[in-house]
């Protein structure tokens, strides 16, 4: 990015001296001659001074775009969640342990997630995904198991994919607040995150989270699931 710089300003200073040359020559006739050449090489120069100024503008904009995306993740990191009623962890404790799906917006848009989660229950809790649900109108949405006890071994895997909750709720509400701004988004509407075993943003958008898309992109995790979340509802798998 240095070397964008030190072109852009040798062209620009060629373009200077181009132009007291210019000049000179406009004022005494007796150099019109000159002027074909004076003037090549000042659109050469304005043209280099131009490309260069571009391409460092381009380039310190990736950078910082990238920096910012990191300062994203790193204050997404430092946001607390509740794994059980004695266990508070910060989200960086899940990295190698699990892929957080981070899913905000009103009750109504998490109780719906919650019942198109269903058919993919196993699938999603074998590829390490946990589901982080924010309601942003503060109601609590509405997990309905099925106690049957044919179903109880189902139910304990999607208690398991959904016993994340986020607590320093002004915490997570400043910080989706500020991802929607950056994304132009309007804050009424609903959006899911997902993130990478390692923490680092795999994908976002409005509305409903893929599911199916997530069963078909992400390899199962069989093996990685001790340690940390042992104990909560049964050994994790």
């Amino acid at each position: 990015m240095f070397f964008y710089l030190a072109f852009a300003a040798s062209g620009a200073l060629g373009g200077f001296i181009a132009t007291t040359r210019l000049i000179a020559a406009l004022a005494n006739s007796s150099r019109a001659a000159e002027l074909p050449e004076i003037l090549q090489g000042l659109a050469i120069d304005i043209g280099a001074a131009s490309l260069f100024a571009f391409l460092y503008y381009r380039e310190n904009r990736s950078k910082n775009a990238q920096l910012l995306k990191l300062s994203r993740e790193e204050s997404l990191s430092n946001l607390k969640l509740r794994v059980n009623e004695t266990k508070i962890l910060p989200v960086s404790d899940f990295r190698g342990i699990a892929r957080l799906v981070i899913l905000a917006g009103s009750s109504s848009f998490i109780s719906e997630c919650f019942k198109l989660s269903e058919p993919f229950t196993d699938s999603l809790v074998e590829r390490g995904v946990l589901v982080v649900p924010f309601a942003s109108d503060a109601n609590l949405p509405n997990f309905e198991f099925d106690e049957n006890e044919q179903m109880k071994e189902k139910n304990a895997r999607r208690k398991r994919l959904w016993q994340l909750s986020p607590v320093y709720v002004t915490n997570w509400t400043k910080w989706i607040d500020e991802q929607k701004n950056l994304a132009n988004i309007s804050p009424e509407s609903p959006v899911y995150l997902s993130l990478r075993m390692d923490g680092r943003v795999h994908g976002s958008g409005v509305g409903y989270p893929p599911w199916n898309s997530f069963v078909l992109q992400l390899p199962p995790v069989k093996g990685m699931w001790s340690g940390l979340l042992d104990g909560m509802d049964g050994r994790v798998l």
